[in-house]
């Protein structure tokens, strides 16, 4: 039941940053939607796709649909108070990709796989929603920039294993890994850090 409400948390905050993004570039109603569904479920219909679980998580359960439905006539209904909250979308990703990485890493383990594999499910369950959010917007996705967004997610799905190989109680490990990747997230932001950009001389 835990996990759950954790996937329902994590598929509302990044259908509203999809939202965000598409009303910000000005999309109809029919947009703003498909941009919030793909980057609610994006990562997940990955994941489930390379692991074998199909039908994906959001044609067995209707739940998710619902909610993003919700979500997104919520956030364009109210869209003049969110927009006010100083960087919300950053604040709905951030908080997306806590939450994501935490059920990749889940199901990784539920399909007893390889601690690196189970690394990379949760990562990409944290982010490729938000890749396909941008690729769609014509943007270049914050995963390829300078920004510390990927690596918060690996390293919580680091900890997520620490923690797990340690025998914690499930319940603390889920807090714990969601509390440091959105606390790194929001570090990196607050001092400008960021990992060194590559480029070659003209």
């Amino acid at each position: 039941m835990f996990i759950q409400t954790i996937d329902i948390l994590g598929t509302i905050a990044f259908a509203i940053s999809g939202v965000l993004v598409a009303m910000k570039k000005r999309m109809d109603p029919f947009g703003v939607f498909i941009i919030a569904f793909v980057t609610a479920v994006g990562g997940g219909t990955l994941r489930d796709l390379l692991i074998g679980f199909t039908p994906v998580f959001w044609m067995r359960d209707m739940t998710f649909i619902y909610v993003i439905a919700a979500a997104v006539f919520l956030a364009v209904v109210y869209r003049n108070q969110i927009k006010h909250l100083r960087k919300s979308l950053f604040l709905f990703d951030t908080i997306g990709i806590g939450l994501y990485a935490i059920i990749g890493i889940e199901k990784g383990l539920n399909a007893e796989l390889h601690p690196i594999i189970c690394i990379a499910l949760g990562t990409m369950s944290a982010c490729f929603g938000g890749v396909l959010r941008d690729i769609l917007c014509n943007e270049i996705p914050v995963i390829f920039r300078k920004e510390i967004y990927a690596t918060a997610s690996v390293i919580g799905s680091m900890l997520f294993l620490t923690l797990h190989h340690f025998n914690f109680n499930i319940n603390i490990i889920y807090i714990a890994t969601s509390t440091i990747v959105i606390a790194i997230r929001l570090t990196a932001v607050i001092f400008h850090l960021s990992l060194p950009a590559f480029y070659t001389k003209k």
